[in-house]
């Protein structure tokens, strides 16, 4: 797999070098931080935290909202300077080599700042040129890269008539234009719909076929799931847990979540009724959750110790289920 997009035969005309990279080997690391940490005041958003990614590789952070998740993503960019800690970006260190670094990097940040006067190719255009990269280069590019994100017969249209989802697509076009080896991606789906979520996952697995490293944040379970090989679980400012999501699932989790509404009034007392089936119980304020490997045969269970549900669900565990183990709350809370 390679280390850099390479869409098309043709690239930055020089205006772009290679950073030194720290091996030789097939998938050398390109991002490594070493007790990490961001203060502001008395505030810790980033406390200690530990983590390499090797090229190639869609790696995710994922937590709820305040857990320090886009406070890494700007120190990685180089936008905000870390407290503490190392950190080396494709083995240069980004507070002291920001150009050199950012010229590795596509930024998809959490809120679109597109150029709405502008037309959609030219936001291309322009931003490439930020980048010193010459017309005859960024005209071709421009053009495979809306091809890439299903925005060619946009290419004339304004900014403000393109869709979220398009919108969404237009921002790591434009990222593209540099052929970055690294893409860090904010919370990329926020706000979308779920055709766009998954036209946008459609784009995000080709990238990532292409060689790009993915670096994405998100507080969704199924993106996490999706599109990551390997993602820590951030609450706080620390790390939780690391590994892929089937292998944190898998220690942290049971197979299968039989879900259970009672009525939220109902829900905290009936929990010491279901006590002894399943391996353990969380009550949330809208439902409990009983974890079992055999879903049906622990629903059978509710059902013959009289327990009438309004409504019941078994399904699988997920990424939730192990924040919720880890930390007592819900991604959503």
């Amino acid at each position: 797999m390679h280390n850099k997009a390479t869409m098309s035969s043709g690239g930055a005309t020089g205006a772009v070098q290679p950073a030194n990279e720290p091996s030789t080997d097939a998938h050398p690391t390109v991002i490594t931080a070493e007790n990490l940490t961001k203060t502001y005041g008395d505030v810790a958003a980033v406390d200690g935290i530990s983590f390499s990614v090797p090229a190639g590789e869609s790696f995710g952070l994922l937590g709820p909202n305040g857990a320090g998740k886009s406070t890494t993503m700007k120190m990685i960019g180089g936008v905000t300077r870390r407290t503490s800690g190392a950190l080396h970006i494709m083995g240069l260190d980004p507070d002291s080599h920001g150009p050199e670094v950012r010229a590795h990097l596509g930024v998809v940040p959490q809120q679109d700042n597109l150029d709405e006067e502008l037309r959609v190719r030219d936001n291309l255009l322009v931003y490439g040129r930020y980048f010193g990269l010459p017309m005859s280069y960024l005209k071709p590019k421009a053009d495979e890269l809306l091809e890439f994100a299903q925005l060619t017969d946009k290419a004339k249209s304004k900014v403000d008539a393109l869709s979220g989802g398009m919108k969404r697509r237009l921002t790591i076009a434009r990222s593209l234009i540099n052929e970055p080896r690294i893409l860090l991606l904010d919370e990329p789906t926020t706000g979308l719909d779920p055709q766009a979520r998954h036209i946008l996952w459609d784009r995000l697995f080709r990238l990532k076929e292409q060689g790009v490293t993915l670096i994405l944040t998100t507080h969704y379970m199924d993106e996490a799931e999706q599109l990551c090989d390997r993602l820590i679980v951030v609450d706080k400012g620390r790390i939780m847990a690391e590994g892929s999501p089937a292998q944190l699932i898998r220690e942290h989790s049971t197979r299968e979540v039989v879900e259970l509404r009672f009525g939220s009034e109902r829900n905290t007392t009936i929990a010491s009724e279901l006590q002894g089936i399943g391996e353990r119980l969380e009550v949330l304020p809208d439902r409990v959750l009983i974890y079992a490997h055999d879903g049906e045969s622990a629903l059978e269970q509710v059902a013959s110790r009289g327990l009438r549900p309004l409504t019941s669900l078994v399904r699988r565990s997920s990424l939730e289920d192990v924040f919720l183990r880890l930390t007592g709350r819900s991604l959503v809370d």
